[in-house]
């Protein structure tokens, strides 16, 4: 096992800044994820903890000792890449061993360290296979047996199951996750997948435009997102414009584009004034679907309405379903609320199906509304 230490790294092509000012440290034995865009930094970032790139500014130390500019070969690292990298020229046991021959290993100690990560990778039998016979998965498995031959401090995974079948990464993301568990060593993984971030991940760290702007458990990014745009990147949601009417000691409350008021809870004195422009969060998961009773009942009307006076926080309104979209035990309802496009998802799709023209009434607490600034910071409540 290795901790990795990034302190103010920087990464410039030209006039280009492609990382700026990355500072964190992984742990030992844990496996990060490095989650964002294309074009976020997190690849690049990689490239020079492996050595494969060189920093423009800050360092890199592995277990203490700076490593910034040593080169790949000399780093306790090994790299799983995209494109899987396997020599077409070798057989699947040759290119495992390729590390372990580069090192000086005698052939007897190659080929048994070889067979036994073909075998960790459920790869048994392979050994004597042409690479480029293999599926996607396979080879995916046997680049991953070549980096895990040299048993490095440090494992580097840049986007290695993106060039796999939805249910072939899956099940590969499990077995990922139980090799580090087996191996105990420190893995650092790039990936622009959120749900692979989240299977994987010890802790997730969010970078966007070369910034590493938010880190911590797979639970705290999401649940408490540190700006609107991890809010937009870690999953879908429903942004409502909207603007402050009024505050008082435990709420705010709000004039939304959906036609009514929002109240939304707060457990100190508010940090925004009256006019404050925000944007709203609203989750498909904090969204209960119901249809109006045909006279209204206590549900919203066209323009929506909250449902109690009394402060409490929850809120209803009504729209028009334009689209139903069934993803097997799931079903999506894409709506219009007073010209406004909202979406809500139910997790029984076989139950209580409203189609399109059908009108529907959807309804929240105002506890679970997250809020955002203009500037896309998020708003305390």
């Amino acid at each position: 096992m290795s901790e990795i230490t990034l302190h103010e790294l920087e990464k410039q092509y030209g006039e280009t800044t492609a990382v700026e000012d990355v500072s964190v440290e992984i742990e030992d034995g844990e496996l990060l994820c490095l989650l964002g865009p294309s074009g976020s930094g997190k690849s690049t970032t990689l490239r020079m903890i492996a050595g494969l790139e060189t920093p423009t500014g800050g360092e890199i130390s592995i277990d203490g000792d700076d490593v910034t500019d040593d080169p790949a070969y000399e780093r306790t690292t090994s790299t799983v890449f995209q494109d899987w990298a396997l020599f077409p020229h070798k057989t699947v046991r040759e290119n495992v061993e390729f590390g372990l021959k580069m090192r000086g290993v005698p052939a007897d100690e190659r080929e048994q360290r070889a067979e036994s990560m073909l075998e960790r990778v459920q790869m048994t039998g392979y050994g004597e296979d042409d690479p480029t016979n293999l599926s996607g998965g396979q080879k995916q498995r046997v680049a991953l047996a070549r980096s895990l031959a040299v048993n490095p401090d440090v494992l580097l995974l840049d986007e290695p199951l993106s060039n796999l079948d939805k249910r072939l990464r899956e099940d590969m993301q499990i077995e990922l996750r139980e090799i580090h568990e087996d191996l105990d060593e420190t893995f650092v993984h790039v990936t622009h997948d959120q749900d692979e971030a989240f299977t994987l991940a010890d802790r997730i760290g969010i970078m966007d435009q070369g910034e590493l702007v938010q880190i911590g458990d797979p639970d705290e990014v999401y649940e408490n997102p540190t700006n609107q745009f991890i809010e937009s990147f870690l999953g879908d949601t429903n942004f409502v414009d909207a603007r402050v009417t009024r505050t008082t000691g435990d709420a705010v409350y709000v004039d939304t584009e959906l036609g009514t008021e929002l109240v939304l809870p707060t457990d100190a004195e508010p940090a925004v004034d009256e006019g404050t422009a925000l944007t709203l969060s609203l989750r498909p998961e904090i969204l209960s679907i119901d249809q109006p009773s045909a006279d209204g009942g206590t549900a919203a009307d066209d323009t929506g309405e909250q449902l109690a006076t009394d402060g409490s926080s929850r809120t209803a309104v009504t729209g028009t379903v334009e689209n139903v979209i069934y993803r097997g035990s799931t079903v999506r309802y894409s709506a219009d609320v007073d010209g406004t496009s909202m979406f809500a998802e139910r997790t029984d799709a076989s139950t209580g199906a409203l189609s399109a023209g059908d009108r529907i009434r959807l309804e929240w607490n105002g506890a679970d509304v997250l809020a955002f600034r203009e500037d896309g910071t998020r708003v305390s409540l």
